[in-house]
């Protein structure tokens, strides 16, 4: 697969976002595959209200710790048990099982299409 999946937009610090309702949020597999194997994860609870821009949760790797920025402003639907209880899922699947959460969006923080992410990153689409 792809290191930049062209059906999502993306934040600056590697999260990415669908456009259902509710959102659904990940993180890169530019980030996963610069994180290493990730080992654990701590996500916002169900009912949370985010705020774009903000650290919302943390991502930690063989290799470092990370905080993980919402990408939206919003509240909190679901949280994906199966990455929690599974981190190396972020390695395998980052835009497929390894989902982080879901959130009702209320506003949107700066978002990047593919394009632009793929362009900031040293990647291609």
């Amino acid at each position: 697969m792809s290191k930049i999946n062209t059906s999502l937009r993306y934040s600056s610090e590697h999260e990415w976002i669908d456009d259902q309702t509710p959102a659904t949020v990940g993180v890169s597999q530019v980030a996963a595959d610069a994180l290493g194997d990730v080992v654990y994860l701590e996500l916002p609870q169900v009912g949370a209200s985010l705020t774009a821009g903000e650290v919302c949760g943390e991502i930690e790797s063989t290799k470092s710790v990370s905080e993980l920025f919402s990408p939206v402003s919003g509240t909190v639907v679901e949280v994906n048990d199966a990455v929690v209880a599974d981190p190396a899922l972020v390695n395998s699947d980052p835009y497929g099982e390894a989902w982080l959460f879901r959130v009702e969006v209320s506003e949107e923080g700066p978002l990047l299409s593919a394009e632009e992410y793929a362009a900031a990153n040293g990647e291609s689409v």
